[in-house]
């Protein structure tokens, strides 16, 4: 009897290794983990290319990371614990700088916003700025965007009672009237005209500013990362394409999507699909080729003045042969 037990669990023991064994050349799955934003600028072609299997046939598997801005995921990926993130601008200035590198372009937003309270006495312009409580993420397009603005009435930082905080706490300080004034981005700045209703308008978005700066958002890696997984690196550029591609014709089902993994409303994540000009992986291409997405990224760097070497070339940040190789 207890010679029988004996092969009996020996027997499961070798079951269960080859099962497990089994199971893992079953998945044949690489696991990326990516760096997100609550939003859907930062979720919709990503979302949609994991619904719809893109990245599971480049035997890819997504593990989604959640953070609150772009500095924070550099930070992150800088530790290792972050394989691939996604950006908005005010972060490119890292990139930049020699942080990480961009391997994907994402697009072209008009998220970011100034927001004032009328009840507050901010008016539509921005020199009422002066003095008045204002929330800003430092390093992020809601701190650039708040700097334009304020130079275009000849005001800086000084002249306002800034408060450095993160785009949550910003929304919740705002809502509840602590603040006269904020910069943030969407899909917070809906929230706070939501909540705020006509005593809340917005001073200054990126459109204000376009004449002096592309508001360009993108994907992102460590540069020895992006070494030592070339393939990996294009698989996973590929899959974004075909996800890009979904969502261009597919908006409703994209939203709905975004929305289950943020855990929010289908209808606050469609109000944001006018965020930005979204194009489909052949338009990316031919924009690369033509020299848009370049000229794009070089007007972006000149917005950041002194925060960057204006002489940096575009190309030792941007990784325009991983776009193009995904493409093939």
């Amino acid at each position: 009897m207890k010679k029988l037990i004996a092969l009996i669990l020996i027997a499961a023991i070798a079951l269960a290794g080859a099962f497990a064994s089994g199971s893992k050349e079953d998945s044949g799955l690489e696991k990326v983990r990516v760096a997100y934003m609550t939003n859907y600028a930062s979720l919709c072609s990503l979302v949609a290319g994991m619904e719809t299997g893109a990245f599971a046939e480049q035997g890819i598997e997504v593990e989604l990371v959640e953070f609150a801005d772009g500095p924070t995921i550099i930070a992150a990926m800088e530790s290792g614990s972050i394989d691939i993130g996604y950006i908005g601008h005010g972060a490119h200035k890292l990139c930049i700088n020699g942080n990480a590198e961009i391997f994907a372009f994402s697009h072209v937003g008009n998220g970011d916003a100034v927001i004032g309270l009328r009840s507050h006495g901010v008016t539509e312009d921005p020199a009422s700025l002066k003095g008045k409580s204002v929330g800003y993420a430092s390093g992020t397009s809601s701190e650039l965007i708040l700097r334009w603005a304020l130079e275009g009435v000849g005001l800086t930082m000084d002249d306002i009672t800034a408060y450095e905080m993160d785009a949550a706490a910003i929304t919740s300080a705002m809502t509840s009237g602590a603040l006269d004034a904020c910069a943030n981005w969407s899909p917070a700045t809906f929230t706070i005209l939501d909540a705020m209703g006509d005593d809340a308008f917005i001073l200054a978005d990126n459109v204000t500013f376009s004449d002096r700066s592309a508001s360009v958002a993108s994907w992102i890696v460590m540069e020895e990362w992006a070494a030592e997984n070339h393939d990996l690196l294009v698989r996973f550029t590929k899959a974004l394409y075909k996800g890009m591609d979904f969502r261009a014709e597919n908006i409703e089902q994209t939203a709905e999507w975004v929305a289950a993994v943020l855990g929010t409303s289908y209808d606050t994540v469609y109000a944001q699909r006018g965020d930005a000009e979204w194009l489909t992986s052949t338009e990316l291409i031919e924009q690369i080729n033509d020299g848009t997405i370049e000229s794009l990224y070089e007007v972006q760097k000149q917005s950041f003045g002194s925060e960057v070497d204006p002489a940096t070339p575009v190309s030792d940040y941007v990784m325009f042969d991983i776009m193009l190789e995904a493409a093939q």
